[in-house]
C-alpha cells in the first residue's frame, strides 16, 4: 500500500488532472515517450484516435510542457523539467503495473472537475 500511495502522490494526481484528460491521452504520451528522438506527424502519433481528439491531446501536452512541436506541426516527447519527466515515468510504471487503478484515478479526477464546475452554478439558499 505504501508504494501505491507514493506513486499516486498529490503532485502526480495534479499532473494527471492537468495533463492527462483521458486514458487515450496517457497512451498517446507513452507512445511518444517510447521514441524520444523521433519527430512524429500528428497522424503517426495518434494512430486510431480521431484527428480532433489527437490534436486536443497534443495541445494539452504542448501547453503543459511535455512535448515540443516543430514548424511543420510534428511533435516530439520533450519534457521541460525533470519533475515532468518523473511524472511521465510514474505514468508509464503505473500504466504497466496497475492499469485499472490508473484508469479509475484518471476518470475519477475528471469527474471531480465536472462536479466542481457544476457546483459553482448551484444556487445557494439562505
Amino acid at each position: 500500500m505504501a508504494s501505491e500511495e507514493t506513486e499516486f502522490s498529490d503532485d502526480f494526481c495534479q499532473f494527471l488532472q492537468s495533463t492527462i484528460p483521458a486514458v487515450e491521452a496517457a497512451e498517446l504520451l507513452l507512445a511518444l515517450r517510447c521514441d524520444p528522438a523521433r519527430w512524429w506527424t500528428l497522424q503517426e502519433a495518434c494512430g486510431t484516435l480521431s484527428a480532433a481528439e489527437g490534436e486536443r491531446f497534443v495541445e494539452v501536452f504542448e501547453s503543459r510542457g511535455v512535448i515540443a512541436r516543430d514548424g511543420e506541426g510534428r511533435v516530439q516527447y520533450r519534457p521541460q523539467s525533470d519533475s515532468l519527466a518523473a511524472h511521465v515515468r510514474t505514468l508509464d510504471k503505473v500504466y504497466r503495473e496497475r492499469p485499472v487503478t490508473l484508469i479509475r484515478v484518471i476518470y475519477g479526477l475528471r469527474d471531480s472537475k465536472i462536479r466542481s464546475f457544476a457546483d459553482a452554478f448551484k444556487l445557494r439558499r439562505k
